[in-house]
């Protein structure tokens, strides 16, 4: 049971509790994040970046986006160097990589910057980021679609293992607050989610819990249908980062409690429960799911791997290696005096974004999945 005060959405989704019954985690969740008006991402308050509650890769530095800069430039060579370049991305919150990529093409990539259209859209209720983008689908397919952090914002079943058997757990009511009942699976996805990833969840202690994301299932579903809203015979590339992994690395019995966390103030909290549309709630990715509904829907995997493996591939150690001989030779001739020091922390400001962005122990160990069609 969760002691909560009284908001406005918590009043919104007792009231549909108490008018429907309980409800599955997935759409409590949906209610927290998106509710039109009240959820936590559709407010008006910041929600991302340093003055949020969590910032990613593109408040950490401008390197990112540079590295996705040169990415686009070879997806761009790879597809012919097609006129116009549509990118879309999803999911772009305030639009930071969009503004990245667009100002390092225009001073290292004139030539793609000249017909590049970068389309930048995000989730408004946590059911449009399943439906077609009009804006794009009115007019022509995109090559490349890609996200940073999206997936994992989408709501989730969760699941929970007693006596050899698998139930849901569900928000309800107890006393006009709110907490988690167990009961039976919701559909038979949800059911068989685990059982389909080749999970040995029966062997797990019991109270082992997992996350069952459908909607990452039919976000992909969506986005391969993108690439061919205009054309029969489509090329283009799908490039999406978050955490998590595979799914036999991630459904493992010494995760107790499955992934699902929530941020407040970059604090990691671990009662989802509590401040409905005030913080965030989130839940590892599972890739596995993502690559394999890409196949069945015509898609073809081009590499997965790391965060840290692919900046590293995009040049970032090259770049960081450039601006040092560039714009610090002062750290080489004259350290010591005022000038010299002013570098010096400007230089080893440089140096931790990079290893921020490349930490196998924290942003480094995202993913970067790229389908191609």
């Amino acid at each position: 049971m969760y002691n909560m005060i009284a908001t406005s959405l918590q009043e919104r989704i007792i009231n549909r509790i108490e008018a429907q019954g309980a409800l599955t985690f997935a759409d409590y969740m949906r209610m927290a994040l998106y509710e039109p008006g009240y959820g936590y991402y559709v407010k008006d308050a910041a929600r991302v970046g340093w003055e949020g509650d969590f910032y990613t890769s593109t408040d950490v530095s401008d390197f990112f986006a540079h590295c996705m800069g040169r990415k686009l430039v070879q997806m761009w060579k790879q597809l012919g160097q097609p006129a116009p370049f549509i990118v879309l991305e999803q999911g772009a919150g305030r639009g930071n990589l969009a503004r990245g990529v667009r100002s390092w093409t225009a001073h290292e990539a004139p030539d793609l910057h000249s017909i590049l259209e970068y389309h930048a859209e995000d989730i408004g209720t946590g059911h449009d980021a399943l439906q077609t983008s009009q804006e794009v689908s009115n007019q022509q397919a995109p090559h490349v679609i890609l996200s940073n952090e999206l997936v994992d914002a989408f709501p989730v079943h969760l699941v929970e293992k007693r006596d050899d058997t698998l139930h849901e757990v569900y928000v309800t009511l107890d006393g006009g607050r709110l907490r988690e009942a167990l009961g039976e699976p919701s559909s038979p996805e949800v059911a068989t989610y685990l059982n389909t990833y080749n999970i040995p969840w029966q062997t797990f202690a019991d109270g082992w819990r997992a996350e069952v994301n459908l909607d990452a299932q039919r976000w992909m579903q969506r986005t391969a249908h993108l690439f061919t809203t205009a054309s029969t015979d489509r090329r283009g590339f799908l490039l999406t980062i978050d955490y998590g992994d595979e799914a036999a690395k991630l459904y493992i019995p010494d995760r107790q409690r499955g992934t699902l966390a929530c941020y407040y103030r970059h604090q990691l909290t671990e009662r989802p429960l509590t401040r409905p549309g005030e913080q965030d709630i989130t839940a590892h990715v599972n890739f596995t799911a993502l690559i394999q509904e890409g196949e069945r829907q015509g898609l073809h995997l081009e590499s997965f791997g790391t965060q840290e493996q692919w900046l590293k591939q995009m040049g970032i150690q090259d770049e960081l290696a450039l601006i040092r001989e560039r714009d610090f030779a002062i750290l080489d001739t004259d350290r010591g005096s005022d000038r010299g020091q002013v570098a010096l922390f400007q230089w080893y400001n440089l140096r931790q974004q990079v290893s921020a962005l490349t930490d196998p122990h924290g942003m480094g160990n995202f993913k970067v999945l790229i389908l191609s069609i």
